[in-house]
């Protein structure tokens, strides 16, 4: 039902403009409105505040479907919360199973989606994984969680099991968002009857171990984050086993046995074994994403030979397909909102329901451009979309880059800031002190920034403000290039430095932003990098990756690379505090960032 008098017409207007997360972060209590709402209409129990479209949504599922909320239970005796729809026409129809996303709520907040899939032709099984969820809510399952590992496989074939013995499928697919994502593919690769034909996955990872630790360093925000959002406390979600695993990630101790468990619940780990079972395989994510990295996902699908397709979109973590998974109407002025669903509803169709579509012709790989959209502001001073940004695509992702130009680090320009030259400069170095948080920063809010981004709202920045004791910045002259595009960013670009450090370990930042003519500025991409058993005041030389992107550099605009210690996502290496750290090119150690084009 509605609470506090707030419509689900007017909840739905606020998914579509602000988007599925809110603070904390945590669902958007719109989406959870709107869920509700749903689940009281299929229910019998509507109290006429639904919009029409939505109204005959349930209707229509309702004439032609039984829709339950069954126990399934697990090998171990674990009872997993269930949604279920069993269309009743007599005829063959796969079913679409689909764990939950790593949420308080479980399978409630996507119920508009098994709606559109139940419409659609498909059975639909949703289910909360285990120890996810509200303890007081019956949208949640029993047990600790197992973070995608063996328990979750085990009852993903548990409720393919359940799946064929209520609803005898024609088929069977997986479509899973975030944590439901990861388990969907995991369940795919290691189901014992090999029963799963295609797997669609939302903002999903393939190495978990290097999108909590990579490059020496622990994305610590993300994994606070998801201790938080589980619907408990650590002590009541996660057995004695996961607990230490955490606490050790959060210590920085003993973390080749992280890394063991991360690669274990990793799709990656197996894609050889997806490979042999030939499982069609959609990945979709954002260049923006805070909890598993653009970088690491990329590689796992390069490493398929599947049938298979990438989206990537602007945006942070479930911003593209939040709306499209929690609810829309058409009659919305919000262009763009409805792909990322669409085109994962047609790669199931085609593949399970055997539509002639247009799958057969799509390229492998699809990129939309950061942030090429058109906006027009709405009362506050916020942006909305006009026409979204326009989309890229490639036979596969090695033709994403075409080309590379290597900008070279100097010392210190006129500005004080440092430039980013077509030749070398040896024989400099710049200093600065570690240890605080900047202006400069990936982002203000761990999946929020990003949903900003994707709603048209990018962050501002001003170089201004970027204090210069603790950071150092370098840019080129501004560029130009045909088209009104000075520069077109596809791929990974590379960050190479001559370091050293007063203590025996530094934590580096880098960051390339585009800098209008104002000084304002946007991030384009990021990656931090730690370096230990450094000898102090000696050089050591490191190199490291971006984060993958595509991005249109402005005419007029300036490329700039900036390097910081601390970000408020990251852990920070340095015992000492406010010790130096230096950057330099000594003779025949070029410092530069090489710069993918496309």
């Amino acid at each position: 039902m509605t609470a506090a008098g707030e419509e689900p017409t007017s909840s739905i207007t606020d998914i579509a403009t602000h988007g599925m997360w809110a603070a904390g972060p945590t669902i958007n209590p719109s989406a959870v409105r709107v869920a509700r709402a749903l689940l009281a209409a299929l229910q019998g129990e509507a109290d006429g505040s639904l919009p029409e479209e939505l109204s005959e949504l349930t209707a229509s599922v309702r004439e032609k479907a039984s829709v339950g909320l069954p126990s399934v239970v697990a090998t171990d005796g674990i009872r997993l919360s269930a949604f279920s729809i069993k269309l009743n026409d007599g005829n063959p129809h796969p079913v679409v199973i689909v764990p939950a996303g790593w949420n308080p709520y479980g399978w409630l907040p996507f119920l508009y989606s098994y709606l559109a899939l139940a419409k659609r032709g498909y059975h639909v099984l949703a289910y909360t994984p285990r120890g996810i969820g509200d303890p007081a809510l019956p949208s949640t399952s029993e047990g600790y969680v197992d973070v995608a590992g063996p328990k979750d496989w085990a009852d993903g074939s548990a409720v393919i099991d359940y799946a064929q013995a209520h609803f005898e499928p024609s088929g069977i697919g997986f479509l899973g968002e975030s944590y439901g994502s990861g388990i969907s593919q995991l369940v795919a690769a290691h189901d014992p009857e090999d029963r799963v034909s295609a797997v669609v996955a939302l903002s999903t990872w393939g190495n978990l171990a290097t999108s909590l630790y990579d490059n020496g360093t622990r994305h610590l925000a993300a994994v606070q984050a998801l201790i938080g959002f589980t619907g408990g406390s650590m002590d009541e979600k996660f057995d004695e086993e996961t607990r230490q695993v955490l606490t050790d990630f959060l210590h920085g101790r003993n973390l080749d046995e992280v890394v063991a468990w991360g690669t274990e619940r990793s799709p990656e780990s197996y894609a050889d074994v997806t490979n042999r079972r030939k499982t069609a395989t959609f990945v979709s994510n954002t260049w923006h994403e805070s909890l598993f990295p653009a970088g690491q996902t990329i590689d796992t699908f390069n490493r398929l030979t599947v049938p298979k397709r990438l989206n990537m979109w602007i945006g942070d973590h479930g911003a593209p397909e939040g709306p499209g998974l929690s609810g829309l109407l058409t009659s919305l002025p919000f262009p763009g909102l409805r792909e990322p669903m669409r085109e994962a509803y047609a790669w199931l169709d085609h593949h399970l329901l055997g539509a002639a579509n247009e799958v057969p012709n799509w390229s492998e790989v699809s990129n939309q451009v950061m942030f090429a959209y058109e906006t027009a502001p709405l009362p506050g001073g916020a942006q909305r979309i006009t026409t979204p940004a326009y989309r890229e695509t490639h036979a596969a992702w090695d033709d994403v880059t075409t080309s590379s130009e290597t900008w070279y680090l100097s010392g210190t320009a006129g500005s004080g800031d440092g430039e980013l030259a077509a030749t070398a400069a040896n024989g400099w170095s710049r200093g600065f002190t570690t240890g605080n948080l900047t202006e400069a920063t990936a982002m203000d809010a761990v999946m929020q920034t990003g949903q900003k981004e994707w709603t048209g709202n990018p962050k501002t920045y001003d170089l201004e403000k970027f204090d210069r004791a603790h950071l150092l910045v370098w840019s080129t002259e501004p560029l130009s290039g045909p088209g009104g595009v000075a520069r077109r960013i596809r791929g990974t670009a590379t960050v190479r430095l001559t370091v050293r450090s007063t203590s025996d370990a530094a934590t580096l930042v880098a960051y390339l932003f585009d800098i209008a003519a104002d000084g304002t500025a946007r991030i384009i991409t990021h990656e931090p990098c730690t370096a230990t058993d450094l000898t102090p005041n000696t050089d050591r030389s490191l190199d490291w990756r971006l984060q993958p992107v595509a991005y249109d550099l402005p005419n007029g605009h300036r490329l700039a690379l900036v390097v910081n210690s601390r970000d408020q996502l990251y852990s920070f290496a340095d015992a000492d505090e406010d010790s130096t750290t230096t950057v330099g090119s000594p003779g025949g150690h070029d410092a530069g960032v090489e710069i993918p084009l496309g």
